[in-house]
This record gives structure tokens, C-alpha cells and sequence, in this order.
């Protein structure tokens, strides 16, 4: 398997470790920045040319699907580690071995899981309280939604594989692509078509799906090391345990804390449509700013498995190092930003006062501690990234779940809903100080290379 750049595969055993980091995080970045633009463009057409409802209705549909995708996003993780680990150990048939088994396992769960998720949706819409005003137009935009996961699923899965070739510039492609077309959707079947939520719901999922069958024929005719054969029935029980073993956890993890951000909404949701509406634009304009975070984060988990792969800790070190400096400088950055001018900001999504007031006082609310979050985040990225996926699913469960969302509703009976946001900060801080212990204590390095903990047998396939 090739080692070089040519064709955007980056080994990153050698060389500048933040040189790597920051030119993996870029192309990241910008396809971050796109998924976000077009998921911003979704609020802006249903907030301006449908109503306050939908636009409610389709923020409050953002953590119900990420916690139906998240158990496949954690399998895309664990298979951008296993990748990376046995491409940095110079391994390219347990990498080939890798891929067959990861898609071998969506093939067989991603429809079961489809079906899942439309079944629940009625009962996700009741624990989150949703308003009346906008409860048919949240059932709509979900059912819709779930009903196409396989596509978001499908995507995600093929970014992990490129992720841990050290290939973050195909990845961007595959978005523009889902980018550009959900916008051109978005304008034909909401502004022209009059479809409201629907349309919404339906340039979503053809985007999506669109994305990732473009993506599986360009990494066939551009990356055949990895070529992918979906029904090839290829799976390796060795490696799927290895995947699961560090995947499992961030699927959980991520499924957790969309739970308990549907437990967070469900509060939101007893104030009114505004306020929800309001809380959906200022989490939209934080995830905006969060991107850079994202970003340098996915790429240390990379960085971090190809060296640990090659038995280069050294590296790990200085790379960890300069991405939470990087992280930590541009967050102190955006939360001023947004503290400031947040109310500017929240205007552009809405005209309407209630809603850019709670845009605001969730913005001011959160931006002050939020360096510590992306600290936690890059921390965690990287011990992921060194097959230690346990510690950050603990921790963000005890500081996300266990503690913010408790702390939120104290706030908000006890003074009100605005003060209820400062249980993000006692979150966060808790989580700071458990991480910030973990990582200096050295206990994710104990892994090691999982090349080197392999037997010398051949793989078992069936």
C-alpha cells in the first residue's frame, strides 16, 4: 500500500507531527463547515420561509438522529483506528482484512437500524415534550430523516476508512458534493415546490445517500487498495472485535449524550416554540464556532493511531500537545466572538425578538467555560486514537449526562430558564479536571500497537 500523498493517503509516522495535524484538520475543517452550512441553510429556508414551528421541529430532530446513527459513527471511529494503526505498522492486508469486515457488518445491521429509528420516533417526540405548535412538523422531518439513515450511515463509514489512510481531502469532496445538492433541494422543494418540512427531510436524505454511492464509486476507481465490495461477505471476527472493542464505547458515548441532550430539549421544550427556536439557532452558530475543535480533534485520533501503530510515542506527545494549544486559542477566540455579538448573529436565522433573545442567552450562558470543553474533546479524541475509547466514554457520560443535565434543571426550577444553561458549565469543568488527571497519568498508552498484539495466524474469515 502506498505510503506517499499522491493520491491524498498520508503516512504520518514521519515529519512535522502539528504539520500533519493542522493539513489533515483542514479539509476536515472545510467539510465540517459545509455539513454545517447546509444544515444552516435547512434553518434559514424553514425559519424564514415556512414558520417558528418547523424550525423548531427540525433543530429538536438533530440529537434523535445522531443517537440512531451514533452506534455506526462509533464503528466508523473504531475502523478509523484499527486503519490507522495497521497502515502506520506498514500492514496493508489486515488494512484491506479491515475494510471488508466494517462494511460487511453495515450491510447486514444498517436496514434493521432504519427501521429501528422510524418505529421510535413517536416515542423520542413524547420524551421531548415537543410543543403542539410544532409536533406534526418534528414527526414529518424524523420519519423522513430515519428513514434514510442508511445513506448518512454509508458516508460516515467511508470517511473512517479514508480517515485512517491519513485522507481528510477525498472526505471533503464526498461533502461538497451532499453540501452543494441539499442546498439546491432545499431551494426546489421548500421556496419552489411549497413542500415545507418535507422538502427539508427529503433533500436531506437524497444528498446524503447520493454522497455515499458517489463516495463508494470514487474510492473503487481511486484508492483500489481499499476497494469496496459490499456483498462480499469478507468478515474477520478478530478484527471486528478490535473495532468494536474501541468503536463500541464512542457509539455509546455519542448515543448517551444525544440522550442526554433530548433530556436538556425536553426542559427547553416546556418554555415554548421561542425559546426552543432560540436554543436551535445559538446551538447552531456554537457548533459553527466548535468546527476548527472538531476538526483538529478527528485528526489527532489519526495522528495518534498511525504512531501508536508504528510504535512512535514520541510523537503522540507532541502532536497532542499542539493540537489542544490550537484548540484551546481558537475557542478563547469564537466565544468572545459570539458573547459579543451573538444577538447580530442569532438575527440573521429569524426576525422574530423571543427567539434572537433566547439565541442570546444561550450563547452568553455557555461561551465563557467553553475551553474547557474543547480541551476535554481534543484530549479525548486522542486517547481514542491510541485504542483507549473506555476513559473519554466514561467521562463524558458522568460530566455530560450525569452532571449537566441534572445541574440545568436545578438552575432552571430553581432560578429560572435564564440561568438553566450554566449546568454546561459544571459539565465541562468536571470533565476538564477528570481528563486533563487521565491523560497525565499516561494509563491510554497501555494498549500500545494493536499490529504488534496480533498472532502471527492467519485472519479469520468467514
Amino acid at each position: 500500500m502506498s505510503t506517499g500523498r499522491s493520491n491524498g493517503i498520508r503516512n504520518m509516522t514521519a515529519g512535522s507531527p502539528a504539520g500533519h495535524i493542522f493539513s489533515f484538520a483542514l479539509p476536515l475543517l472545510a467539510g465540517n463547515f459545509l455539513q454545517q452550512l447546509y444544515n444552516m441553510v435547512d434553518s434559514w429556508v424553514v425559519g424564514n420561509y415556512v414558520s417558528d414551528a418547523a424550525l423548531a421541529a427540525v433543530g429538536t430532530g438533530f440529537p434523535v438522529i445522531f443517537m440512531f446513527s451514533s452506534l455506526f459513527m462509533g464503528m466508523s471511529t473504531g475502523g478509523t483506528v484499527v486503519i490507522a494503526q495497521f497502515f502506520g505498522a506498514g500492514k496493508p492486508e489486515r488494512v484491506r482484512d479491515a475494510v471488508d469486515t466494517l462494511y460487511t457488518a453495515f450491510i447486514r445491521a444498517a436496514i434493521p437500524v432504519s427501521i429501528l429509528a422510524v418505529l421510535l420516533v413517536k416515542p423520542m417526540l413524547s420524551l421531548l415534550r415537543v410543543d403542539e405548535a410544532a409536533y406534526r412538523e418534528a414527526w414529518i422531518y424524523l420519519t423522513v430523516v430515519c428513514a434514510g439513515l442508511v445513506g448518512t450511515i454509508g458516508y460516515n463509514l467511508n470517511a473512517g476508512l479514508l480517515n485512517g489512510l491519513g485522507n481528510s481531502r477525498t472526505t471533503l469532496l464526498f461533502l461538497a458534493i451532499a453540501a452543494i445538492l441539499n442546498i439546491i433541494l432545499d431551494l426546489v422543494l421548500v421556496l419552489a415546490g411549497g413542500m415545507g418540512v418535507m422538502g427539508v427531510a427529503l433533500g436531506t436524505i437524497i444528498s446524503q445517500a447520493f454522497s455515499w454511492l458517489f463516495g463508494l464509486f470514487y474510492i473503487n476507481r481511486h484508492f483500489p487498495e481499499i476497494a469496496i465490495h459490499p456483498f462480499n461477505g469478507r468478515f474477520d471476527r478478530t478484527l471486528f472485535r478490535q473495532i468494536i472493542g474501541i468503536g463500541l464505547p464512542a457509539g455509546i458515548q455519542m448515543s448517551l449524550v444525544s440522550l442526554g441532550t433530548m433530556f436538556v430539549l425536553s426542559k427547553i421544550n416546556s418554555y415554548g416554540k421561542a425559546f426552543t427556536a432560540g436554543f436551535n439557532v445559538g446551538n447552531k452558530l456554537d457548533a459553527l464556532a466548535f468546527l476548527p475543535t472538531q476538526s483538529l480533534a478527528a485528526a489527532a485520533t489519526a495522528f495518534v493511531g498511525q504512531n501508536m501503530g508504528a510504535g512512535r510515542q514520541d510523537r503522540t506527545r507532541k502532536g497532542i500537545r499542539a493540537t489542544v494549544l490550537a484548540a484551546a486559542l481558537w475557542t478563547v477566540f469564537t466565544s468572545v466572538l459570539l458573547y459579543r455579538w451573538g444577538d447580530v448573529l442569532c438575527g440573521l436565522f429569524t426576525p422574530e425578538p423571543a427567539v434572537i433573545a433566547a439565541g442570546t442567552l444561550y450563547l452568553r450562558s455557555i461561551m465563557p467555560p467553553y475551553v474547557l470543553f474543547a480541551v476535554v474533546f481534543c484530549l479525548n479524541g486522542a486517547m481514542r486514537g491510541a485504542g483507549d475509547s473506555v476513559f473519554p466514554m466514561l467521562n463524558v457520560v458522568a460530566s455530560l449526562i450525569l452532571l449537566r443535565v441534572p445541574f440545568l434543571y436545578f438552575f432552571a426550577n430553581r432560578f429560572g430558564p435564564a440561568y438553566m444553561f450554566y449546568g454546561y458549565a459544571v459539565g465541562w469543568a468536571v470533565g476538564f479536571v477528570l481528563t486533563v488527571a487521565y491523560y497525565c497519568s499516561g494509563r491510554w498508552k497501555r494498549r500500545g500497537s494493536l499490529a504488534e498484539q496480533e498472532q502471527p495466524v492467519p485472519p479469520d474469515l468467514s
